[in-house]
């Protein structure tokens, strides 16, 4: 039975959220000061990693349970309720256009051999790549026709000639992210099976995942359990669930100095531990190729009884001591009680009594962000439990750095199958697609998605999508499934959704297959403007008089008619060549290479601007590289 002490209160915001009232209450924390300020315990550069994977030894061939799954505590006040007050019942028609799906790593696939379960299915997409990482190994795919590019490959290779735990293990709770304001690809998995504990983080060169990367290793004085990261553009935020032994003793949250890790120069962590009735946290993540506004906190969330928890958290890598992590702020919702109640064991699936875990003892990964300008929007999802099943609760926060409202909230249960590990993103028109796992008695574990176009009622999800359907279940009563999945959206077109979990195809234990799906809602393209992607690029760490390797940038016509272009220029220590022409047809893009060439020391900015006659004329894209003296790339 859960505890029912803040009972009251529950009810009284429960009323309020009834009467459409949506209180915000500000509870006072100490968040002046961080806990620890480390620098990186060791940092270098990579060979190229198609080398480094082309060179790694033979796979081994042993199969057992990833890291025993870790519980937290479910918060104060929550109760058993009769049925979710905001299930969606009823669906309508469906828009998305489905266009990728293809098999991703798993049971005999591209040569395959699974070793861990849950495979902790993510992945992200980039400019012309896709990287999945299922627990120890990824995989690099072409996005366009889902061929493979490179792997399948143990994290570990990632690290290899780098030295310490991050090289010999291969522990796996990994995140692939693609920073979009960058143009990079971030990858991190921790080292735990050896001390000291370590989070291994590599940020690519570019964005080619193939090629090298700046490689990093933090330190840890307790066990850093289920690291989740987001992109922010002051720093890289990192959150954990913190174990000594088996005992929980809070999640802590850290930034990792992005400005420093683009250029491989040394960073630094700085944390904030928390107590040990604060777990489950996730920091934002950004989605689009606009930034927040200028020194926005990131933004971390966790669930409290029938709440939301907003925490803020400001870093300064010039004087720490500064850095403030403060809240939470706690945003009512719609009541829940979480799946399983938080735990193990009950979700069915057919012939078999092994039932499958829930993980809903936390919101499920990502918390996606996006700046539409207008406003700023928070979107993420849990599982929760609902009369005869389950269905995936989903949100959307608005005005975080203000007074957070809840601009819609949503239990996607629309029939008695399960649905939970959920993965949720919005694209650039407002649309919102949420893809989940699938299964009942008589449904085996399967994948879907459903998504919404801003016209559809608040709190509704069109009618699902089934992405493939499961032949097998979890037998020999192993329970435990996936940990997260992964939405994602492209960067290219900033319309397309990228979603990545498990299934079975026959019964069996460590025989998990995943599948990779895309696909967008036809209105996210039909606005006409002209663009530049990405909106910015970094260079690395340059000799002064030498110039650097070309990035490219992509002009593209989103308009029904031809775009004029009077002119293509750089500024500062930057040179641009292009292919554009004196016009672009519509629907069209062209490439503009960029090259750096600095004069003299330090950061050297510019901006890449393209005249037109196009809406919004001229485009600009902004230039940042960093110059030494008798140093290299």
């Amino acid at each position: 039975m859960l505890t029912t002490d803040r009972v009251p209160l529950g009810r009284w915001m429960l009323s309020l959220v009834a009467l459409g009232i949506v209180p915000v209450v500000l509870l006072a924390q100490a968040g002046h000061g961080p806990s620890s300020v480390r620098r990186d315990l060791y940092h270098d550069v990579s060979l190229p990693l198609i080398d480094l994977m082309r060179q790694a030894p033979p796979a081994s061939r042993h199969q057992h349970e990833a890291e025993p799954v870790r519980p937290i505590p479910l918060p104060r006040g929550l109760t058993p309720l009769p049925e979710d007050p905001v299930r969606q019942w009823r669906t309508f028609g469906y828009t998305p256009l489905m266009s990728n799906s293809f098999e991703g790593l798993g049971n005999g696939r591209y040569g395959f051999i699974v070793e861990y379960s849950p495979p902790d299915t993510n992945g992200a997409v980039g400019a012309t790549q896709y990287v999945q990482w299922v627990n120890t190994y990824f995989a690099i795919f072409d996005k366009s026709n889902g061929g493979l590019v490179g792997g399948p490959a143990a994290g570990n290779v990632l690290w290899s000639g780098f030295g310490g735990g991050c090289e010999a293990n291969n522990d796996g709770d990994p995140i692939v992210l693609y920073d979009k304001l960058a143009n990079r690809w971030v990858m991190s998995q921790f080292s735990v099976s050896t001390t000291p504990y370590l989070q291994c983080v590599a940020v690519s060169m570019g964005p080619d995942a193939t090629g090298m990367w700046y490689r990093y290793a933090f330190q840890y004085s307790a066990f850093d359990d289920y690291p989740k990261m987001g992109v922010w553009p002051d720093a890289y935020y990192e959150t954990f669930n913190m174990f000594n032994g088996q005992s929980f003793i809070g999640s802590e949250v850290c930034a990792y100095d992005r400005t420093h890790m683009l250029s491989g120069q040394p960073a630094t962590q700085i944390c904030f531990q928390q107590g040990s009735m604060v777990g489950g946290l996730l920091p934002a993540d950004v989605d689009g190729t606009t930034a927040p506004p200028p020194g926005s906190p990131n933004y971390v969330l966790n669930f409290g009884a029938n709440s939301l928890n907003l925490y803020k958290f400001h870093t300064d890598f010039s004087n720490p001591a500064n850095a403030t992590f403060t809240g939470p702020t706690i945003i009512p919702v719609a009541a829940f009680t979480p799946l399983c109640n938080g735990g193990s064991g009950c979700v069915p699936q057919p012939g078999t009594t092994t039932k499958l875990d829930s993980l809903a003892d936390r919101l499920m990964y990502r918390l996606a962000y996006r700046n539409f300008g207008s406003h700023q929007s928070l979107v993420v999802n849990q599982s929760v439990a609902v009369s005869g099943s389950s269905g995936v609760r989903w949100y959307e926060i608005q005005a975080p750095n203000g007074t957070p409202v809840v601009a819609q909230q949503g239990t996607y249960a629309p029939d008695s199958n399960y649905r939970w590990m959920g993965g949720i993103a919005m694209d650039k028109a407002e649309d919102i697609a949420l893809g989940y796992s699938v299964s009942s008695s008589s449904v085996y574990p399967s994948i879907a998605v459903a998504g919404r176009v801003p016209t559809d009622p608040a709190g509704a999800l069109e009618a699902e999508t089934a992405v493939i359907t499961g032949s097998g279940s979890q037998i020999y009563g192993l329970t435990r499934w996936g940990d997260y999945s992964s939405m994602t959206v492209d960067p290219v077109d900033d319309c397309t959704f990228w979603y990545t979990t498990e299934y079975l195809v026959t019964n069996g234990a460590w025989n998990w297959n995943t599948r990779i799906v895309s696909f967008q809602f036809p209105e996210c393209n039909t606005p006409s403007y002209v663009g530049l992607y990405p909106a910015s690029l970094s260079f690395g760490l340059q000799t002064v008089g030498t110039i650097s390797s070309a990035q490219q940038i992509t002009l593209t016509n989103h308009q029904p008619v031809s775009l004029s272009i009077s002119s293509i220029a750089s500024s500062g220590d930057y040179s641009q060549s292009n292919d554009c022409g004196a016009s672009l047809g519509s629907n069209a893009s062209c490439t503009i290479n960029v090259s750096f060439l600095p004069t003299g020391t330090g950061l050297r900015s510019g901006a890449l601007t393209v005249t037109d006659n196009g809406p919004d004329s001229p485009q600009a894209a902004s230039l940042t590289g960093l110059a030494g003296r008798g140093a290299s790339n």
